[in-house]
C-alpha cells in the first residue's frame, strides 16, 4: 500500500470538503413545516420503491434509514414511530464520480492510518452492495488492493461475489457509506470469517452508533451522526 504522506499530492481534499461536502442530516424526532415536509417526500419514495418491488430492507438501505423507520414510514404513520433515528442524504456526492473519488480517498487516508497505527498488512477491500461498492472500488485502487464483493441479504447472512476476488486467507477492510444498526457489517463480518478470510477494520462515510467497533472489528467513520 502507499504511504500516508503521500496521499493528498494532487487532489485538494480540504477545498472539496469545504465546498461540496453536503451530507444532508434529518433528524426523524423533530417538528415544524420544514420536517413534515421531509417526512411526507420519504413517505411517497417508500411507497414508490415497494411498487417498485424492493423490501423493506431494501427500502430502508437505499434511503439509508432503519428498517423500523422504513416500516414506519411505508405504514403512512399508522405503526408506532421509530425513537432517534437520523436520515442522511448523500445525493450531492453520489451524482459525480469526481466526489465519490475524493471521499474515497480520505477513507484511502483512514485505513493507512489504522494500518500504520495497528501494524496491519491488507490484501484486500470489501465492497457491501450497493453503496459501498463505488467507495470500495476506488479505495482498491489507490491503495493497490485487491476488490471483493458482498452480497447482503435482508433475510440471511448474504453471499460474495464470485465475479471479484476471494477473502480467503486475506485480511480484509469492509467499506460501506452509512453505519446505522450495525447488521449489514455483522453480516459482512460474519461471511468473511465463514470464507476463512479475516477483518481487520470496518470504515464507512456516516457513522450512526455510538461505538467504534462492530463484532469486535474496529469501525471508523468521516462522520459521526447521533440523534441527541
Amino acid at each position: 500500500m502507499k504511504e500516508r504522506k503521500n496521499m493528498y499530492k494532487t487532489k485538494p481534499l480540504s477545498l472539496f470538503l469545504t465546498k461540496h461536502l453536503n451530507i444532508k442530516l434529518t433528524y426523524l424526532f423533530s417538528e415544524g413545516e420544514n420536517y413534515m415536509k421531509e417526512i411526507d417526500s420519504l413517505k411517497k419514495r417508500a411507497l414508490k420503491y415497494k411498487e417498485s418491488g424492493l423490501t423493506d430492507y431494501e427500502i430502508a438501505e437505499e434511503l439509508n434509514i432503519s428498517k423500523d423507520t422504513a416500516i414506519w414510514l411505508l405504514s403512512k404513520g399508522k405503526e408506532k414511530k421509530p425513537v432517534g433515528d437520523v436520515k442522511i442524504g448523500w445525493r450531492s456526492i453520489g451524482i459525480y464520480p469526481s466526489r465519490i473519488g475524493f471521499i474515497s480517498d480520505a477513507l484511502s487516508d483512514i485505513i493507512l492510518e489504522e494500518s500504520e497505527k495497528k501494524d496491519l498488512d491488507i490484501d484486500a477491500v470489501v465492497g457491501i452492495a450497493i453503496n459501498g461498492i463505488p467507495f470500495a472500488v476506488y479505495v482498491a485502487d489507490e491503495l493497490g488492493l485487491e476488490l471483493a464483493l458482498f452480497r447482503p441479504h435482508h433475510e440471511k447472512v448474504g453471499a460474495f461475489s464470485s465475479n471479484y476476488a476471494s477473502v480467503k486467507d486475506k485480511n480484509v477492510v469492509i467499506v460501506d457509506d452509512v453505519v446505522g444498526s450495525g447488521e449489514t457489517f455483522k453480516n459482512a463480518i460474519k461471511a468473511t470469517k465463514a470464507e476463512k478470510g479475516k477483518p481487520v477494520l470496518c470504515v464507512c462515510m456516516v457513522n450512526k452508533r455510538a461505538v467504534d467497533a462492530v463484532s469486535g472489528v474496529p469501525l471508523r467513520g468521516l462522520i459521526r451522526a447521533r440523534a441527541l
